[in-house]
């Protein structure tokens, strides 16, 4: 129970510390960090199958199209998302992004009930219903919807959902999704080549090399500690713990990022966090 708590826990404080990562980067556009982030996740990802001798489940996926199937729409989200919250952070939109990941619980909670026909309680209903304000009241401060919030809960909602009904477990996945974008990130980083645009060959700091090959472990342990965690806690600890990263990504936009956090936005995310904690506290009360 310690071990997983442990192991949760630091997967959400990597998560949250994320913006700093990508903001170190902020000189390299979002695209070549995603592409570089795919080389190096697979290198490392492939020293860690290979030390583990855990291969013979790549060729049991020939027969298994409907699998193959599955895991190129995950990759496909898992990408979308990786890219969409690069350049969010490097845009200077860290606390819109930490939103997306406030209310991807209840998202996930939609998706259940929409593609896996899981009932919902009347608190579930009830929690939905508020974040929904809260999203609306956003909106109407703003004058726009939080696109970038919501994009992200729903491309990494859709990927959990399409994990949450795979055959493979968290490295095997992971690993099979990142060779499944490996050509594609391998022929961009060709091009940019080619062009002289790739930012590992031409910058002049040696921190920026490092960085973009650090993406790899980056990329991969936190998944890997997630994993780990989550087959020895309960699903209701996993859901309080998960919060830590879009706190600390919250944080980091207002304090260090000084992102505008105006009173009127302030009301709306308090709105959600209500939301978030009527969830909470009903699955607890649910699972005594």
């Amino acid at each position: 129970m310690r071990t997983g708590i442990l192991s949760a826990a630091l997967a959400f404080l990597c998560w949250g510390l994320f913006p700093l990562y990508f903001h170190a980067l902020k000189e390299v556009p979002p695209a070549q960090i995603m592409g570089h982030r795919v080389l190096w996740s697979l290198l490392f990802l492939v020293i860690v199958l290979t030390i583990r001798q855990q291969w013979k489940w790549l060729g049991a996926l020939r027969q298994q199209p409907r699998v193959v199937a599955s895991f190129a729409l995950s990759a496909l989200l898992l990408s979308f998302n990786w890219l969409l919250y690069i350049w969010a952070v490097n845009s200077g939109h860290v606390i819109e992004a930490s939103l997306g990941y406030f209310i991807n619980p209840l998202f996930n909670v939609m998706l259940g009930y929409l593609v896996l026909k899981e009932r919902l309680r009347i608190v579930q209903w009830a929690a939905i219903a508020l974040a929904t304000c809260g999203v609306l009241w956003l909106t109407w401060q703003a004058g726009r919807m939080p696109w970038i919030a919501l994009l992200l809960a729903a491309s990494f909602g859709g990927y959990g959902l399409l994990r949450k009904t795979a055959s493979l477990g968290a490295l095997e996945g992971l690993s099979f999704e990142t060779m499944l974008l490996f050509p594609f990130a391998l022929g961009f980083v060709i091009w940019l080549t080619m062009t002289g645009d790739n930012a590992f060959l031409n910058s002049p700091s040696n921190g920026t090399r490092w960085l973009l090959i650090a993406s790899g472990p980056i990329t991969a342990i936190p998944l890997l500690l997630f994993a780990s965690g989550a087959r020895k806690i309960p699903l209701s600890v996993l859901g309080l713990l998960q919060y830590i990263g879009p706190t600390i990504q919250l944080s980091l936009g207002i304090f260090l990022f000084h992102e505008a956090f105006t009173q009127e936005r302030m009301i709306g995310f308090a709105i959600i966090w209500s939301a978030l904690a009527l969830y909470a506290a009903e699955g607890l009360l649910k699972r005594k």
